[in-house]
This record gives structure tokens, C-alpha cells and sequence, in this order.
């Protein structure tokens, strides 16, 4: 039995560091967006880095990525900046999952 346990014990730990894994990856993927938005937003270097902090804390609040989606585009709204889309912002985050996954990727 134990190289039954022992199996488990492996299965359990990589489900536990793929998970890891995502999370960094999901939480890299949205300081780009918030550096991103950020951009577009005028902000200095150090309300850039703030503000991307908020973007990832955001994402704690609920699950998926809606809670990030609904702060960058009420935050462009307030901006004035209306010629950024829902769908541009959705865009972004395809993207920055990519590179975020691929960074990830490399340092393991």
C-alpha cells in the first residue's frame, strides 16, 4: 500500500504547484494589464505600478476575470477614454495570459 500512498501523495503535490502555477501566472497576467491600462491612463511611473498593484488585488475579489475586466473599463470610462472597448481590454488579457504563462514556463 505504501507505493499507493506514495502515488497519491505525488498526484496531490503537482495538483497543488499546477494550481501555484496558475495563480502566478493569472497574477503576472494582470500587473501587464494594469501596467497596460495604465498607460493608456496617463499615469507617472509610480501610480503605474500602484495602479497595477489594485488590478491583481481586484482579481482576488471574485472569480474570473470580470472583477479585472469591470475596474480597467470603468477606470477608462472615467478617463474619457470611451475608445477603449471591453473587447480591446479582453484582447489585452488573451494576450498578457499568453506571455505571463510563457514566463512562466521558463522559469520552471
Amino acid at each position: 500500500m505504501t507505493t499507493f500512498d506514495d502515488r497519491v501523495q505525488a498526484f496531490e503535490a503537482k495538483f497543488a504547484h499546477d494550481l501555484d502555477l496558475r495563480f502566478q501566472a493569472r497574477a503576472r497576467c494582470n500587473k501587464l494589464l494594469g501596467l497596460w491600462a495604465a498607460d493608456i491612463l496617463s499615469l507617472s511611473d509610480a501610480q503605474a505600478e500602484s495602479y497595477a498593484s489594485d488590478v491583481v488585488t481586484a482579481d482576488l475579489q471574485h472569480p474570473g476575470h470580470d472583477d479585472v475586466l469591470n475596474k480597467i473599463l470603468a477606470d477608462m470610462q472615467a478617463k474619457n477614454q470611451t475608445q477603449i472597448t471591453a473587447d480591446d481590454i479582453k484582447e489585452q488579457m488573451s494576450a498578457f495570459m499568453t506571455e505571463a504563462c510563457a514566463e512562466m514556463l521558463e522559469t520552471t
